[in-house]
């Protein structure tokens, strides 16, 4: 690797925090506002009012990333394209985040939606401004496949440790002293994160100072245009609506199926499908250089169809204890969603290189953002579908809703799978153009 190893682990730093914030409101945001009826928690708003309004504002702030990729790209300044963005970003990122869980007490069910809906969207634009163009600097960073899924592999390590922090010790936080506690804990972590991130590559980032010189339109015509790129976007995306229907389900399945007075707590479950996920890791990087990325995640994708169904059934297996049914179920769940973190933006950075051979130019955050564009899309309606489902059964004596959630997510990755046999783009691009070389010919 031509990356010291304190540079690598600097810019990962990054992962901690913004997995930390995006896992703890994935995981608390649907149960906070729309608690289970035997929770004995107070409901500020219907269920479905808040599946259907947590889509309606993920959908509409989706295109934050796509704007912001392109204006990233463009952007000429001494700092480079991408510090100025995350500097400015990151604090109001973390704000927001604290005020979602802060809405204005006593409010009526009207005042309160509203109120979750503009803070939810300011959260996702802030988010956008952050991560869009901190994602864009590892194909900058990183020239080779080797050392891309290397920087990669880092940043998975670390995003891990956010979400462990994220889902395990936000769920500790929530119930020993209460959810806007942990909102200020978490968003306090983020911000010094993104910091320590930025400031361990500003010189590599001062360097990216080449803007993009291609308009909005034509910079998305060209994105959607390559063949590699339409292939791999859907099965990114459908990967990530899966594990998404997983992580909001996760509060449901644990008070459903396992109770609160039970010795296999929610924290375990988590700590055991992480710890899993986390094993994996270097086993899919090392199938990933002997045989190629492609494989590897293709693999990884299976292996999830296979296993998140699991959860339809943990528990339910006659002669064998219920708690290690679930126990070995969260591991077999956990092990093939570090590829999901692992594989996409190494991947991404191939098609990214190919697309400079068609069009001299470097546009990774263009690339980056259009495809978080869709992806978010996508998974936005994962809270909407997960309360129609539930509506099946999400309590200890009706477990039917909360169990069908692994099977409906495992038909998906079936369905990635199956997609993800078209894509053919090798690992090392040929006469890829350099970020330094680069002379904007469309």
């Amino acid at each position: 690797m031509t990356i010291p190893l304190h540079t690598r682990l600097l810019y990962g730093t990054s992962r901690v925090g913004s997995e930390a914030l995006g896992k703890s409101s994935g995981l608390w945001l649907l149960y906070y506002y729309a608690p289970p009826r035997d929770a004995h928690l107070p409901t500020l708003l219907p269920s479905l009012a808040v599946g259907a309004l947590l889509a309606v504002a993920g959908i509409v702030s989706a295109l934050d990333d796509a704007v912001v990729g392109y204006l990233s790209d463009r952007t000429r300044s001494r700092l480079g394209r991408r510090i100025p963005y995350i500097v400015l970003g990151a604090p109001l990122w973390s704000i927001f985040f604290v005020l979602l869980f802060t809405p204005p007490p006593d409010a009526g069910h009207a005042t309160t939606a509203v109120y979750l809906l503009l803070v939810f969207g300011a959260v996702s634009l802030f988010g956008s401004i952050v991560v869009t163009p901190y994602e864009a600097l590892l194909p900058e960073m990183a020239s080779t496949s080797d050392e891309r899924v290397g920087l990669e592999a880092i940043k998975v390590y670390l995003g891990v440790a956010g979400t462990v922090v994220g889902l395990v010790v936000s769920t500790a936080i929530v119930h020993a002293v209460g959810f806007r506690a942990m909102a200020v804990t978490i968003a306090g972590l983020a911000l010094v994160c993104q910091y320590v991130a930025i400031a361990g590559v500003w010189d590599r980032a001062r360097r990216s100072r080449i803007p993009a010189g291609i308009g909005f339109r034509d910079a998305l015509r060209a994105t959607f245009r390559n063949g590699a790129f339409r292939v791999l976007l859907p099965t990114v995306v459908l990967f990530a609506l899966a594990f998404q229907l997983l992580q909001t389900d996760i509060p449901f399945y644990v008070h459903a199926i396992v109770g609160k007075h039970s010795w296999l707590s929610a924290t375990l479950l988590l700590g055991v499908a992480i710890g899993a996920a986390l094993v994996c890791v270097p086993l899919f990087a090392r199938l990933a250089r002997r045989t190629s990325k492609r494989r590897a995640y293709s693999l990884s994708m299976l292996a999830a169809a296979a296993t998140f169904p699991l959860l339809g059934v943990a528990g339910l297996l006659p002669g064998i204890p219920a708690t290690v049914q679930l126990l070995v179920v969260a591991a077999l769940v956990g092990a093939p969603i570090g590829a999901h973190f692992l594989f996409p933006v190494p991947l991404t950075a191939d098609v990214i290189d190919d697309d400079s051979t068609r069009t001299d130019q470097r546009r990774e955050a263009t690339y980056l953002g259009a495809s978080s564009f869709v992806e978010r899309t996508a998974t936005s309606i994962a809270p909407l579908l997960v309360v129609l489902v539930l509506l099946l059964g999400d309590t200890r004596g009706h477990t039917v809703g909360v169990r069908l959630v692994g099977p409906l997510a495992g038909v998906i990755l079936l369905a990635a799978y199956l997609l993800f046999r078209a894509y053919d783009l090798p690992d090392e691009v040929p006469e890829r153009v350099q970020p330094e070389a680069v002379g904007g010919r469309l």
